[in-house]
């Protein structure tokens, strides 16, 4: 069944041109101009000259190689705030490069998407630019296709069997690192070295240990791509369908079609909900509610019999379900739920508050699904032919299966490994910090993959020949001063784009994950000549979940100060990740810089039924907390009302 419907569905695709997914709004003209700064214009900040060589050296915007030089003026760059909405540590490049290289990999070179090859990336102080690569030549698009029915059409037609074998590869890659172990540099090796004969220090192990971490976070992220684009490209070829049929249809109406899913990222939220109960099951939830810290909260229940019982519930599922990234899982700095039990806490305090209210603190999946089905049938109604609709149930149909691996991998890779990683690497900057190479554990974010080699091999054969490394005088001044250049790299605010700007964005997955159109450009082209933003009454975004609210603003940069919500306010934030859950059980609506209708707070607006705008560029810039906005998540307008 499943293998003919997506046989359908990948004919469908391929006997239409190549895809195009409509900006929601009328196309700017020709005789129209978005400017954005060169690439090449840009000035370093006084104070940070050098900072090129705190990262790879391909990231680089040049000026003496003339075709490169070309290249990069007439390509269009946009800022990747969704993954990044702080200047880029040097290690946490890692993730970067392993994206740049999965995603190209797996458009380009092994399912061969036709429209498009990968995402080119870029630096300039600290801030991430990328650029997807498509294919022009329609002819090249044709050769293609073959390839693309035959590799994709295996992974469409066999989903849920290679979805399982995929998880069991992933499990076992979180293992894997779970268990590998940092070796300590010994005095004196032990004798069982010599009485077993293994012939290998603890020296060489720890630098094969630094080696398998890498490795094991590159693998990780081939394994996060070989689903990912596919589950993209099902829903983008099914919204192409819709908008050929209806060509006037909002995004969100086709994005609200394929809503109500339940997923697994919603697992750690529902645990705190299940925690929320049973603190008030076992009358303890007296102790749980407030803003006390968890270092008090700990020792009070403990003194409890049946507080006792309940941190054994917490106990319970910390493993895996806390393994949630405070952010997006991408920066070191975003520490787990398990690093930090106050970000939890505050959720089942949220939960309590309201469960004792009398509020029903689940998603409205019903509402959400009845919804779904309405504005499905009445759209399915209008199609003219059987034909067009075995088509539309077909497309629909796959777009539901393989959507829930879109959101279902964030839980394994950003989160669950992420979180296990980040802890691993500061095992390592801590042996570093023992041996005098750097002056605290935080300061190894501040060295690149490669450096940080480099000094593992300096420090291991210091070690084993009895002398000083030469890194405890290199890279602590180094450190410093990278210091210094990343605080500047913070206050300069950086464009949202860069290069040329295409007089029609049509790469799908531009739209739909980072919400770049041709619209959010002149947008946010319009802010940019706007030096006072104290003036700015108005911000326009992607419609992202529908709904009209009135309310007062909260700007939250971070997981932590998400605890400062009240409720009924509305969120702005640079954008949103699982962390944030238990927001949305107070807000009445949510604002982001960046993001589509595809991105986090677009899904899970859409999931609570609460409006949101995504992709507005600049609201975090504009919009202060005490503020009232009104939010019409139907048309994508934040307004200030005072």
């Amino acid at each position: 069944m499943l293998a003919r419907r997506l046989h359908r569905f990948l004919a469908y695709t391929f006997a239409q041109s190549t895809p195009r997914v409509s900006n929601s709004h009328p196309q700017m003209s020709r005789g129209d101009t978005v400017k954005f700064p060169n690439p090449h214009d840009l000035k370093t900040i006084p104070g940070t000259e050098g900072w090129e060589r705190m990262y790879p050296y391909q990231y680089q915007f040049v000026t003496d190689d003339p075709e490169r030089k070309q290249y990069e003026e007439q390509t269009f760059w946009f800022y990747d705030g969704l993954h990044y909405p702080e200047p880029i540590y040097p290690f946490d490049t890692i993730w970067d490069e392993a994206w740049y290289l999965a995603l190209s990999q797996f458009n380009n070179r092994i399912f061969q998407v036709p429209p498009v090859r990968g995402v080119d990336h870029r630096i300039i102080n600290g801030y991430v630019y990328i650029s997807p690569v498509p294919v022009k030549d329609p002819e090249e698009v044709g050769r293609r296709v073959p390839n693309f029915m035959e590799r994709a059409g295996f992974y469409y037609g066999n989903w849920d069997a290679l979805e399982a074998k995929w998880k069991l590869k992933m499990a076992a890659t979180i293992k894997e690192l779970e268990d590998l172990k940092i070796p300590r540099l010994p005095e004196l090796e032990d004798i069982k070295v010599v009485l077993e004969a293994s012939g290998e220090s603890e020296g060489y192990h720890l630098i094969k240990a630094y080696d398998d971490l890498i490795n094991l976070g590159i693998k990780c992220w081939q394994y996060h791509f070989e689903f990912l684009n596919l589950g993209y490209a099902a829903y983008v070829f099914f919204l192409d369908f819709v908008q050929k049929q209806f060509p006037s249809i909002p995004l969100q109406r086709v994005t609200q079609m394929i809503s109500g899913i339940d997923v697994i990222m919603y697992r750690s939220d529902d645990e705190l909900k299940k925690l929320a109960k049973k603190a008030i099951e076992l009358e303890v939830d007296h102790v749980i509610s407030g803003e006390a810290d968890w270092t008090d909260i700990e020792p009070a229940l403990k003194a409890l019999p049946k507080g006792q019982l309940w941190l054994a519930a917490l106990e319970e599922v910390r493993y895996p379900w806390f393994n949630i990234s405070s952010g997006t899982g991408w920066s070191h700095k975003d520490r787990s739920w398990n690093d930090d039990l106050n970000i939890p806490l505050s959720g089942i305090a949220t939960y309590i508050g309201k469960l004792k209210e009398g509020v029903n603190i689940e998603r409205p999946l019903e509402k959400v699904r009845a919804e779904r089905d309405r504005i499905t049938a009445e759209y399915r109604d209008l199609i003219k032919t059987d034909e067009d609709r075995k088509t539309f149930d077909d497309l629909l149909a796959t777009a539901r299966t393989v959507f829930p691996y879109v959101e279902n991998h964030l839980f394994y890779v950003e989160h669950w490994f992420h979180s296990v990683f980040w802890n691993k690497m500061r095992e390592v900057g801590a042996l570093m910090q023992e041996h005098g190479m750097i002056n605290e554990v935080e300061d190894i974010w501040l060295l690149r993959r490669d450096e940080i080699k480099q000094a593992l091999w300096d420090m291991v054969t210091a070690w084993a020949t009895g002398v000083k490394p030469r890194g405890t005088k290199v890279w602590p001044p180094e450190i410093e001063w990278r210091k210094g250049v990343m605080q500047k790299f913070k206050e300069w605010s950086a464009p949202p784009a860069i290069g040329t700007a295409p007089e029609v964005i049509q790469e799908p997955f531009t739209i739909v994950l980072w919400g770049v159109t041709n619209n959010s450009l002149a947008d946010w082209s319009a802010v940019q000549e706007i030096t006072d933003p104290d003036n700015i009454t108005e911000l326009k975004g992607f419609a992202g979940s529908p709904g009209i609210v009135e309310g007062i603003a909260r700007v939250c940069h971070s997981a932590d100060e998400i605890r400062q919500l009240r409720e009924g306010e509305i969120l702005v934030a640079p954008t949103t990740s699982p962390s944030w859950a238990p927001a949305f059980a107070k807000i009445k609506a949510c604002v982001t810089d960046v993001g589509g209708i595809m991105s986090h707070a677009a899904i899970v607006c859409r999931e609570y039924g609460m409006p949101a705008i995504v992709g507005t560029g600049h609201a975090t810039k504009v919009i202060k907390s005490g503020m009232i906005l009104r939010v019409d998540g139907s048309s994508g307008v934040v307004t200030i009302v005072r």
